[in-house]
């Protein structure tokens, strides 16, 4: 692959799209929104497993070579140097990327959770004649069901989360760098100069005060306007929770990535 490769990943409502944004400012740089690499890695994985009868035709090298080239064929025609692709499912491939594209680091970025939450269901309320494709359109429920809908194993921020645990404590975890969103709002240049450093990249000056990141038109089809709505300056929204007590407080403990003890692998953290 003619372009260096790394992955950003992590958890939802996490600054990933502002990110992106930023990085792309770097005119050697890629990056964007989740796209559909991840979907097309795992049913090609499916497709080449042994549930299909021309399986047996197949072996490990093809399986690496037939996987790299749909890389190779989707950003064919970019002229980035560097691209980052976007998936909250690539915390769950590390040992098949280590594989395919040694070189390559996987950004993860994190948030406090029930920030999240808050988050998520802010954009709800926000569009409240406009059911989402974060509950499959459905129209109902209340904040209770909707934060058990996304919290679990299946959800939007439960996949996300325990894809994240999955990096951070597995044998991969060198190639993983976690930008807290407190971290990337407050101080931008600190967490853009730890990705540089991290992916062995020279420095670039970026203007955090103007920003450009426009998909409106995906997020109005998936029923959620702004979703990935990019503000045009870098900067720390203080406000309070719309979430009842008890229900900001259920998750009020979960940023694992805090507890320095638990950090068993040395993963950096900005």
């Amino acid at each position: 692959m003619f372009q260096r490769i790394h992955f950003i990943s992590g958890l939802p409502r996490s600054g990933s799209t502002l990110l992106s944004a930023l990085l792309c400012q770097n005119p050697r740089f890629q990056a964007g929104m989740s796209g559909p690499l991840a979907g097309l890695f795992g049913a090609l994985l499916g497709e080449m497993s042994a549930r299909n009868e021309f399986s047996v035709f197949i072996d490990d090298a093809q399986r690496k070579r037939v996987l790299r080239g749909v890389f190779e064929q989707f950003y064919a025609d970019t002229p980035a140097e560097v691209v980052f692709d976007t998936n909250r499912g690539w915390c769950t491939r590390l040992p098949a990327l280590s594989h395919l594209f040694p070189q390559a680091r996987v950004i993860a970025c994190v948030r406090d959770v029930p920030w999240i939450v808050d988050s998520i269901e802010r954009l709800i309320r926000s569009n409240a004649f406009q059911p989402s494709s974060i509950f499959n359109y459905a129209p109902g429920g209340t904040v209770f069901t909707r934060a058990n809908g996304i919290a679990g194993g299946e959800g939007m921020l439960g996949y996300a989360y325990d894809a994240l645990k999955e990096a951070y404590f597995g044998e991969h975890a060198d190639r993983l760098l976690l930008v807290q969103y407190e971290t990337l709002t407050s101080d931008p240049a600190k967490a853009l100069r730890a990705v540089y450093d991290f992916i062995g990249e020279p420095a670039f000056q970026h203007d955090v005060e103007h920003i450009e990141y426009d998909a409106s038109a995906f997020d109005a089809k998936a029923g959620t306007p702004g979703l990935h709505t990019v503000r045009p300056r870098v900067q720390v929204n203080e406000r309070a929770t719309i979430l009842p007590p008890d229900l900001f407080a259920r998750f009020a403990n979960d940023a694992f990535w805090r507890e320095p003890k638990l950090n068993l692998r040395g993963v950096r953290i900005v």
